[in-house]
Parts: structure tokens; sequence; C-alpha cells
């Protein structure tokens, strides 16, 4: 049996990985959650998989959650409770469905205590890619992509040598405004935004698919967890969303992996690898979906995705800013401040107002995190 530690239980891809988990109650155990502020659902997730250590974001919720759940279970909060859940347990494998670059230092201490990491947080690896990666083969542990476009690459890939890639194709549905203009993106609302055609996700990975912003830490995370350079990496709108990403090789084939919206698909792989198993989610019927549509990204309609190439061909501490300005640019839209195309302002002015340190300590990049978020929030516009 194998035993799990999942970090943001109560979000988009927590609660998936816990539905995957009850489907197989014999092949896994819970050992271990940690949540946010939704400490509703947090009590109910407790009593359905009593794990024996949990951690929820301020003390005050800590106190609040004690006297509802099963005595003898343990419970944290905080960042140190991040790193307990990730880190102090039984847990073979540890899911990481954190949002934002709050998951750095708890994948990084789950990677320490010998733990498999399962990679939804693709901030991990966009902020600290060069760090997280050494720290893999320095602790022989595995870092299998949750994430469907990575895990379909990594599927792609499978029994095959890196030396005959010519490219690798994430693919992208384009969002809520896929089929608008930029001119019609003046004054779009929240709501609008939120209204993803094809995905069930969080906010802000929501409105980062409709930035693209998404996408480009997708780009960043395929260079780190594949070592490819960025030119064998391209980017390709579907808007089914049904082919995940794809692989060309040298002699012109390509190998796709197909299947219908879901990310529960891509966690049970995850956990269950190199094996498969049934899954409850519907079977893709190809003669009933009739066709499939594709279009070449227009990197002038997306300027956050070509600011990610740019930011991952630099490195050092570029993508960092750029992933820290736009989690306070996303905050910021959401609450009202801004409008969504200053999302990509705050973005840009943040990187030109950066001086790039090329080959940055774990402290370095903390504290670019830091000022960066600062400077993000305090962008004014008239």
């Amino acid at each position: 049996m194998k035993k799990i530690a999942v970090l943001g239980s109560t979000g988009s891809v927590g609660t998936q990985t816990l539905d995957v988990i009850s489907h197989a109650p014999e092949q896994f155990r819970v050992e271990a959650m940690a949540a946010g502020n939704n400490a509703a659902l947090f009590i109910e997730q407790i009593h359905q998989f009593q794990p024996r250590k949990v951690s929820i974001a301020t003390k005050e919720l800590a106190d609040h959650i004690k006297g509802q759940i099963p005595a003898g279970i343990e419970v944290y909060y905080g960042d140190e409770g991040l790193v307990e859940i990730a880190s102090q347990t039984d847990a073979d494998f540890v899911v990481t469905a954190l949002v934002g670059s709050k998951g750095l230092d708890s994948t990084l201490a789950a990677i320490e205590a010998g733990k498999d990491i399962g990679l939804a947080n693709k901030e991990t690896l966009v902020t600290a890619g060069h760090i997280v990666t050494s720290m893999v083969k320095k602790h022989g542990v595995t870092m299998l992509p949750i994430d469907s476009e990575h895990s379909a690459i990594f599927q792609c890939l499978n029994g095959e040598s890196k030396e005959n890639i010519q490219r690798i194709t994430i693919t992208a549905s384009g969002g809520s405004f896929r089929d608008r203009t930029r001119a019609e993106l003046e004054g779009v609302t929240v709501e609008e935004a939120l209204r993803h055609p094809n995905w069930s996700m969080g906010a802000k990975i929501t409105i980062d698919s409709a930035t693209m912003v998404n996408k480009g830490l997708e780009v960043i995370e395929a260079h780190w967890l594949f070592d490819l350079p960025y030119e064998q990496i391209d980017t390709l709108i579907h808007p089914e969303s049904i082919i995940h990403s794809y692989v060309e090789f040298k002699d012109t084939s390509i190998i796709a992996q197909l299947g219908n919206p879901d990310m529960r698909v891509p966690i049970q792989y995850a956990l269950t690898y190199p094996n498969r198993v049934a899954s409850p989610s519907e079977r893709l019927n190809l003669a009933k979906l009739g066709q499939l549509h594709f279009r070449e990204m227009d990197y002038d309609r997306y300027p956050c995705l070509r600011m990610a190439f740019d930011c991952g061909k630099i490195g050092g501490t570029a993508p960092t800013v750029y992933n820290a300005a736009n989690e306070v640019a996303v905050a910021r839209f959401l609450q009202g401040e801004i409008t969504f195309l200053q999302i990509e302002d705050i973005i840009a002015s943040a990187l030109d107002r950066h001086e790039v340190i090329s080959l940055p300590s774990l402290e370095q990049i903390q504290e670019t995190d830091s000022l960066t978020r600062r400077i993000a929030s305090e962008i004014r516009f008239r």
C-alpha cells in the first residue's frame, strides 16, 4: 500500500487527488494532509481519510478544527506545518498541489526527506528549478509531473531516448477569452475570466489560463522536467484539450497523449506509476467527437507567454520575478483593483525594474520573490 501526503488538499488538484484515492482504498492510505483556509471542507476530508497529521493555514483555524476531528490526529499550521506534513510522516509519496511559490519550501523538505514527489505546483520549478532538480538527483527521489501537459509528455517519452527528440509541443486551450481579440479584452470582468471552457480549476490558474501565463509557467517547468532547451519547446492552441501535449522525434514521428479533459487521469498515473489501473473517468470517443482543431500560437495576442520564454532563456531570478509579479497581479485583478490587461503590464514593469542574478541561492530567490511582490503591489495606473 502506497502512503500519500497531500499538500493543498482542499484545492482543485487536491480534491481530485483524494477522489482518485477514494476509488482505490486498497492501494493507498492518506498519511497526512495540508490545507489553506477552507476549514469546513478540510474537516470533512479529515473525517473521511483519517490522516495521522494535518496542517492548516493559521493558528486560529488550527484551534478551530481541533475540536471537530477525531482524537489523536496531530494538528499543525502555517509554513512550518506545511514542512511537517511534507517531510515528517511515513508517506512514500507527496502530492504538492499548493498554488503559487509557497510550495517551494515544503517540496524541498519532502525531497530532502527522501519522499517521491507528484508535482502539481509548477511554480516550484519556475522559481528554483536548478535547486530542485539538483536536490532530486542528490537524494535519489522520483519527481513525477501531475499537470496534464507534462504528464502527457512524460508518457510520450517512456522508453525513448532524449537524443531522438526534435521538439515537444505543449497544447493550450486558449482560456476563457480564446475567441476574443486584444481590443475585445478591454473591460472584461472577473466573472467572465473565470469561465474556463474546458477545465475545472481554481481561480488563480483559470486567470493564468486566460492570460496564457499558465502556459508560460508550463514551458519553464518543462525545460527543467525534461532537461530541454527552450528552442525545443513549442506551444499550440488546441481548443478541445483532447491532445494534452505531444513529442516530435527526429524521424518526423509524433507521439501524442489523448484523453478527455479530466485531471484525475494524470493524477492517477502519477500515483500508480509505472502501472496503469482502471479509472472512473469517462472514456474518449473520437468518432463521437468528430474533429479536433488547432491554431498557431500568437505571441502578440499573448505577450505573457512571450515574456515567459524570454525569462526562461535569461534564467536566474528572471522566472522568479515573472511568477511573483503575476501572483500579485492576479490577486489584484480578482479583488477588482486592476483591469485584466493590466496583469501583463505589472509583470512587464516588475521585470524591467529587476537586475537578474544568474545563479541565485535559495535565500536570493526568496529575497527576489519578496521584493517583487512589494513592487507589484505598489504599481499604480492612471
